[in-house]
């Protein structure tokens, strides 16, 4: 592949599948896109979020930032807007905040199976739009079965501790990196762009890269911020 595309998110991250659906939109715009791998890798945003809470998403975003349930709704609403317009429907209502590890889990194994990319975008759509908790065991192995894994084997990864190792690499490197939110790419080895950027940025990006095709070098960033999210939370501006 002539351009490769890293991307460090958490499948409970809303600017993580906002982000991604821009990233495919520009891709459909991008002539040489058949030379194009997409690499998607693991990043928690709460690594000791619980599997299970009591608190709807409105309640966690209004008491990570101060604010009334009627603002923290309206801020989601908001998010909720930007996802309709890339073609995504999320749910706040019904949403269920839980802990992903098992999920990065699945999807390192999907990828070894060289089912990553469905599974990711299975991950998101179950959590984002059918209200599942991505945690839960019954619900994974049917997204495992349903990404056309074998379901046993499914099983077999989620009750051992495979791929933890895996998990816990792509976090160290992320870090390594500087990684602070998510969603964050980078391409090339080279090029960082940090959040869920315009459907432009990311189409001149991959023009860049693919044009330039130089040296290694220390990453640069294409972009500011976009929206992202970061210490278990969205930024809601």
């Amino acid at each position: 592949m002539a351009v490769k595309i890293e991307v460090w998110s958490d499948f409970v991250c809303p600017f993580c599948y906002i982000g991604k659906r821009r990233l495919e939109q520009a891709l459909e715009q991008f002539p040489h896109r058949e030379d194009v791998e997409v690499v998607f890798r693991s990043f928690e945003l709460d690594p000791n979020a619980k599997k299970e809470t009591p608190l709807t998403i409105h309640e966690i975003i209004a008491n990570k930032y101060g604010i009334s349930i009627e603002e923290a709704k309206r801020a989601n609403a908001d998010i909720g807007r930007q996802a309709e317009a890339v073609g995504l429907t999320f749910r706040f209502e019904t949403m269920k905040p839980t802990n992903t590890f098992d999920a990065h889990r699945l999807a390192h194994y999907a990828k070894e199976k060289g089912k990553l990319n469905e599974m990711v975008e299975r991950l998101f759509y179950a959590y984002f739009t059918e209200s599942k908790r991505i945690s839960d065991r019954d619900v994974l192995l049917a997204i495992a079965e349903a990404t056309g894994l074998d379901r046993a084997e499914a099983e077999e990864v989620l009750a051992s501790g495979r791929y933890t190792k895996e998990v816990r690499r792509d976090e160290e490197e992320a870090a390594a990196l500087g990684v602070r939110g998510v969603p964050f790419f980078v391409l090339n080895g080279k090029y960082a762009i940090s959040g869920a950027q315009p459907v432009d940025v990311f189409r001149r990006a991959l023009e860049k890269v693919w044009e330039e095709e130089q040296q290694a070098s220390p990453l640069r960033s294409l972009a500011g911020e976009g929206g992202m999210c970061a210490d278990g939370s969205c930024s809601i501006d």
